[in-house]
């Protein structure tokens, strides 16, 4: 799991939410994917010392990656899960508000005529089909993180290269992330924001 510092994160948020909200919302979202991966190894892909502190005090593995950026600083974790020794990879975006089955979505990819197939992988695109919020894969594939706008697109075509089994999975919890103001007012996340803002500062 990538994760900024928070007090820089959801940039895009200023001018609706207060600089004290925008890490608070950062770091609670960022504890709800953690709760959801309870059972598996998490690793926190990080650059700054309070969020390393963060993950380590939850239980979790820092991945440290100065300089490296989104792209780098998760292909750089994926390599180091690989060289532990695990065999699969779920790479999930720190900002997923109701991230319920994040847990489960890696145990198999379902093709065709609901064929089920281990060692698949599984991509979940956000809610308007234009960014990756979730991607599941073997650690042994070769699958550079290609994050940014359009970045959809780019992990599909990727998978699909690979010859694996590629399964896109539309979840209407997964696929919900908070980027913009509009996805303040997103039912799901409407409804937690009293929790997970709290009172203006």
């Amino acid at each position: 799991m990538p994760v900024k510092a928070f007090a820089v994160a959801k940039g895009r948020l200023r001018g609706h939410l207060s600089d004290a909200q925008r890490a608070r919302l950062a770091r609670h979202t960022a504890e709800r994917v953690l709760a959801a991966a309870a059972g598996a190894q998490v690793y926190v892909a990080c650059d700054d010392a309070g969020v390393a502190e963060w993950a380590t005090a939850h239980g979790a593995t820092v991945a440290w990656g100065p300089g490296l950026g989104l792209n780098g600083a998760v292909d750089q974790a994926a390599a180091e899960i690989a060289a532990a020794g695990h065999t699969r990879i779920t790479i999930a975006h720190a900002d997923l508000p109701s991230p319920a089955g994040l847990a489960n979505l890696g145990h198999a990819s379902i093709g065709p005529g609901g064929h089920r197939h281990d060692g698949g992988i599984v991509l979940v695109p956000d809610r308007h089909g234009d960014g990756t919020n979730v991607i599941s894969r073997p650690a042994a594939v070769a699958l550079p993180a290609q994050y940014g706008a359009g970045s959809f697109a780019r992990h599909l075509d990727a998978a699909l290269a690979t010859g694996l089994p590629v399964t896109v999975r539309a979840d209407a919890r997964l696929s919900v992330d908070i980027d913009t103001a509009a996805d303040l007012r997103h039912p799901l996340v409407a409804r937690l924001l009293p929790t997970l803002v709290g009172a203006a500062a």
